[in-house]
């Protein structure tokens, strides 16, 4: 059994721990709520305007769009790793890690390069793949102009032709205590799988064809914000369960020590009465 000084450091020890963990949880429920919000309320709008931009790609005839609908013989995949820049939240990370690597095994090592967006992913992955770029900074300072400017990019890589497919995978945001990893296709735009949909009637102006190049970068920029959103989302959540895990094992740990702590103590004690009733009785013979 350890001797009280070292039950008595163990305790100040894991009691250090719990006020840490505890406080990163208090911080992580205060920005979740606001995360939160931010994600439920721009969920319905981002999915609308994905649909909307199905539909009418659906219907466009000709080459319209044609740059970011179309289905080329994949040979060259970017994966957009979304992760976070801090770690203490749990599976978080590891999940979307483990999925890249499943898709990079699906593709092929030599044909998959990584776009990391969050610190964690360009750490764990800059070594095994090819890291074409890290933009963890995003999340310094996470508006809808820095993100469009990220999805601009991506485009970009896409339209000349670089890569001929880019997929998004992400926690997306349930509630506190669960997230789901998903993986989204980015470009091309994906086909719609509605017939009925596809045929949706719609009074355009100025035209279809103008209507829908404007409106398909917009919804591509809308698409990744959306996600970054859910992962940020999904962080918060992730850490404040984690936290509150921690936390609760600390405060079982610190009660078993302080247990222990009584019990070695009680011991002591007893040794010593011992041992004065034996000197004592040593001393009247």
């Amino acid at each position: 059994m350890a001797n009280l000084k070292e039950i008595r450091n163990r305790i100040t020890s894991v009691s250090s721990t719990m006020q840490i963990t505890s406080a990163m949880k208090m911080v992580s429920a205060a920005k979740l709520k606001k995360a939160q919000d931010a994600i439920t309320a721009m969920r319905p709008y981002a999915e609308k305007l994905t649909e909307l931009i199905q539909n009418l790609s659906a219907s466009l005839e000709g080459d319209f769009a044609g740059q970011y609908t179309q289905q080329r013989e994949v040979k060259k995949v970017l994966v957009v790793a979304i992760t976070s820049n801090r770690g203490l939240c749990g599976a978080f990370n590891s999940n979307v890690l483990k999925q890249v690597k499943t898709l990079t095994e699906t593709y092929g090592n030599d044909n998959v390069g990584i776009f990391a967006l969050g610190k964690k992913a360009n750490d764990a992955l800059h070594k095994s793949n090819f890291v074409v770029a890290n933009r963890s900074d995003i999340f310094d300072d996470l508006t809808f102009e820095n993100v469009a400017h990220i999805a601009e990019s991506l485009t970009n890589l896409f339209v000349e032709g670089q890569y001929d497919k880019i997929e998004l995978v992400y926690n997306q945001f349930k509630n506190a205590a669960t997230q789901n990893v998903v993986t989204e296709q980015f470009l091309p735009l994906a086909p719609i799988q509605s017939k009925e949909a596809a045929s949706s009637d719609y009074i355009f102006e100025p035209s279809k064809e103008e209507i829908v190049l404007t409106l398909i970068p917009k919804s591509l920029k809308t698409q990744l914000y959306k996600a970054i959103r859910d992962s940020f989302a999904a962080e918060h959540g992730a850490r404040m369960t984690a936290m509150h895990k921690a936390t609760d094992n600390a405060t079982e740990m610190r009660n078993q020590l302080k247990l222990t702590y009584n019990k070695a103590r009680q011991a002591a004690i007893t040794g010593e009465i011992l041992e004065i009733v034996g000197g004592a009785e040593a001393l009247n013979n």
